[in-house]
């Protein structure tokens, strides 16, 4: 079993994305603007607003970039080796770096992939596998 990984500092904004994906649910920021983003912040990055609202995402996106590590940078991702590091898009607009769950022989970029929530430690992380 791979260790979990290192704590967060989490503030409240943070603490309802995080409970979000508790419950199985991958949740963006919704600016009045229209901007969209992850992770989640206090204000818009386009307009600098705080007039926002949380918006469910579909889950589905695209595999845009990956690297696959061999060397683990800390103590904790020893286990995992390798392990990829990936850029998803989601379908909404916003991209985050997350983790693809599958073998990392197949991946490819702009590959299909949808939101699954994997529980670690005391938290969830928001994963995507493969479409195809």
């Amino acid at each position: 079993m791979a260790a979990p990984p290192p704590a967060l500092d989490v503030d409240a904004i943070q603490e309802a994305h995080s409970a979000a994906l508790a419950e199985g649910r991958l949740m963006l920021q919704v600016c009045a603007c229209g901007h969209r983003w992850l992770p989640a912040r206090a204000s818009c990055a386009v307009c600098l607003g705080t007039q926002w609202s949380w918006q469910a995402a579909e889950g589905g996106g695209r595999l845009k970039s990956w690297v696959i590590y061999y060397v683990a940078f800390h103590p904790d991702f020893q286990a995992r080796l390798p392990y990829n590091v990936a850029l998803v898009e989601l379908d909404e607009g916003p991209q985050l770096i997350t983790n693809i769950v599958a073998d990392n022989a197949a991946l490819r970029a702009e590959a299909r992939v949808r939101f699954v929530p994997a529980r670690e430690g005391t938290r969830t992380l928001a994963r995507f596998e493969l479409r195809d």
